[in-house]
């Protein structure tokens, strides 16, 4: 007998079973754990908060959602990474001093960007970003949302955004853009070579 998917388990748990939501835990626990690593390898050095630690703190704000209906891997992944926002977000504004004094969370506009080093960023600078980018334009601010926090695809992002692949990109594209140019104005600018990052 094969294990039931991730999917039958979300489909599973909408109707109430929560023995489904229990078996859905180990099914996604390596692939969320992931996510939260890289989440945190953007963050600052010396960074406090753990990958497991965020992965379970997630978790259990996960299983507490009452008002979700359930489609699929990648939605579930979609609303793990809002989750995981918040988190990094309450935790940065908990341990941000009264002046800002160097405490930087480093974030990559471009995920696939892995040697090079990434710009300094803070992260409650681009969570104020990816709100006001909502304010206008809420798409283009939740696939930045799912690359950042969730390191979905195009692909996936499209999927749980509804949109075809071509205007998923076409969006990413813009978010980034309209972020760097955001935040290189909050930081005072930026030098050529966190440029050619975004």
């Amino acid at each position: 007998m094969t294990p039931p998917d991730v999917t039958t388990l979300l489909e599973a748990w909408n109707e109430g079973d929560l023995d489904a939501r229990e078996q859905l835990m180990p099914l996604v626990y390596d692939e969320l754990r992931r996510r939260a690593a890289a989440s945190l390898r953007r963050e600052r050095q010396g960074h406090t908060l753990q990958p497991t630690a965020l992965v379970h703190e997630a978790y259990l704000r996960l299983v507490d959602q009452r008002r979700v209906a359930w489609r699929n891997r990648a939605q579930f992944l979609a609303v793990a990474a809002g989750i995981m926002r918040r988190i990094l977000v309450d935790w940065a504004r908990a341990h941000r001093t009264a002046k800002r004094s160097g405490l930087w969370s480093r974030v990559t506009l471009d995920a696939t960007v892995a040697t090079a080093r990434p710009p300094d960023i803070d992260l409650l600078d681009l969570d104020a970003a990816l709100t006001r980018l909502a304010a206008f334009d809420a798409r283009k601010s939740r696939i930045a949302e799912l690359r950042f926090f969730a390191g979905l695809s195009l692909e996936e992002a499209g999927h749980v955004l509804q949109v075809a692949p071509r205007t998923a990109e076409r969006d990413w594209q813009a978010a980034r853009a309209w972020l760097f140019k955001a935040l290189s104005e909050n930081r005072g600018g930026a030098s050529e070579s966190t440029r050619d990052d975004a």
